[in-house]
């Protein structure tokens, strides 16, 4: 009797390619954005690659604030031509590290940042631009070199004494102004000597990390993909080139792991899940200083154990069906009013007076860019079904609620979002989050419409729904 034909082979590879940038490059995150004047931990783009026999995916995770989309695209037309994997397979997206080098600078110079959603075309890549384009595909190659056969599982745990609501009700109304002349509800980030101030969060947290894990066929560990939606943590040096907690987990579960081997060493990845409103700060607790990357080690290794435990009961399979999909979503850009226009202006004029926020001047700036730039925009979407699990992908800083709001309502066992993939549009609150206001709603931090979260959570439950 002849042999039972072999069902398909479930594959996987990995790989981490170094994407730090010459010094000198400046760091961005900050309103401040100083030159790099060393490295402390290098910066990668840690790359995970499957293959169900049929369909073939790509995750890369850069080490950077936030890629914009045109260097997102520069890399993914790189990978097509060299792998012929096609932009819906391939996710790439920004840990969100706030001491890595800048992709947003503008060749030829000027004081105006490349922002996605403020740009009418696709801008010239410049040198770092470049370089970050063609290591992203470099890593993608690498990760296709060492595929093998693999087993895949999914985990889950939680961490919720790392993450904290950053939009707060506050009483005094000066710390609630905004750069437009006016007040908010709410405020970002409030100081925090004086408890007296604080009423309550604006929001919640989601402390859940999920996790994709494969091994090769003999249980070695080959590679976890993780999301857990913290924005970042900090701490670093001035001028440091740093990962942040993303490079801490990452190094911390290769040693939990003993993912050594030689011939294909373990990678370990952190996705920024839905962040956009959550950091590290406990504003009602007492805390106490601590010394230059202390806090990023501390949140790395906590985030990696509570990965380690949950892992133990991963169950992983030979095989499971891979899907992906990636569609444009066109959304209406903030526009300025008539009276913000003119704030503006009298601001940026030489006979301003006296300040009404520290920071008009920069948002005058962006009001006049909005007022200039496209009323509309495409805003790339993808999702991406490993066997139970669903993985949403949004170019953009995700509040909390929208990413709770995903998991509940996924018709899958699981899923995740990463935010800051396939671009980087600012940010996105809910339309009630809007009215609050606050300086994740600001014209500038915030450049696509108050209805995108409507829009884009809808169009992602439908696609996932399409998969199922």
């Amino acid at each position: 009797m002849a042999a039972a034909p072999a069902g398909p082979v479930f594959r996987a590879g990995a790989d981490r390619t170094d994407v730090t940038p010459e010094l000198g490059v400046v760091i961005v995150g900050n309103f401040v954005t100083p030159a790099s004047t060393h490295v402390h931990d290098p910066l990668y783009a840690r790359t995970l690659v499957l293959d169900d026999g049929t369909t073939r995916v790509a995750f890369v995770l850069v080490d950077n604030v936030g890629l914009p989309r045109f260097v997102c695209d520069a890399a993914k037309q790189l990978i097509r031509e060299k792998t012929g994997l096609g932009p819906a397979q391939v996710l790439i997206a920004s840990t969100h590290t706030h001491s890595a080098g800048s992709a947003r600078d503008r060749v030829g110079g000027g004081t105006d940042e490349i922002r996605d959603g403020f740009e009418g075309g696709a801008p010239v890549l410049g040198p770092y631009q470049q370089f970050l384009a063609t290591r992203i595909a470099d890593s993608v190659r690498n990760a296709i070199q060492r595929l093998e056969p693999a087993k895949i599982g999914w985990g889950a745990g939680s961490e919720p004494t790392q993450v904290f609501n950053r939009r707060w009700h506050v009483k005094s109304e000066e710390l609630r102004r905004n750069p437009f002349g006016g007040t908010d509800a709410v405020r970002m980030n409030p100081p925090t000597a004086n408890k007296d101030e604080l009423v309550k969060p604006a929001g919640p947290t989601d402390p859940e990390i999920v996790f994709l894990s494969v091994q090769a066929l003999n249980g070695r560990p080959l590679a976890v993909l993780a999301n857990y939606s913290l924005h970042y943590v900090g701490g670093t040096m001035a001028g440091a080139i740093s990962a942040d907690y993303f490079g801490v987990f990452a190094e911390r579960l290769r040693e939990l792991l003993g993912g050594d081997a030689a011939a294909a060493p373990f990678v370990g990845i952190m996705s920024n899940g839905t962040s956009g409103d959550v950091n590290n700060i406990d504003f009602r607790g007492r805390g106490t200083p601590a010394a230059p990357y202390e806090k990023m080690r501390r949140v790395g290794n906590a985030v990696a154990a509570e990965v380690y435990r949950a892992y133990q009961g991963v169950v992983h399979v030979p095989w499971v069906k891979l899907e992906a999909r990636l569609e444009e979503v066109r959304l209406a850009t903030r526009r300025p009013s008539a009276e913000q226009i003119a704030y503006a202006e009298a601001r940026l004029a030489p006979t301003a007076g006296k300040a009404w926020h520290p920071n008009e001047k920069l948002y005058s700036r962006h009001v006049l860019r909005a007022a200039a730039g496209p009323a509309e925009v495409n805003v790339p979407v993808q999702a991406i079904r490993v066997g139970e699990v669903g993985v949403a992908a949004l170019p953009i800083e995700t509040f909390a609620e929208i990413g709770l709001e995903l998991k509940a309502k996924a018709p899958l066992k699981k899923a995740f979002t990463i935010s800051i993939a396939n671009g980087a549009y600012g940010y996105m609150p809910t339309p009630a989050q809007h009215q609050l206001g606050g300086y994740e709603s600001w014209l500038g931090t915030n450049r696509v419409e108050p209805e995108a979260s409507v829009k884009l959570t809808a169009r992602l439950l439908a696609m996932w729904e399409e998969m199922k």
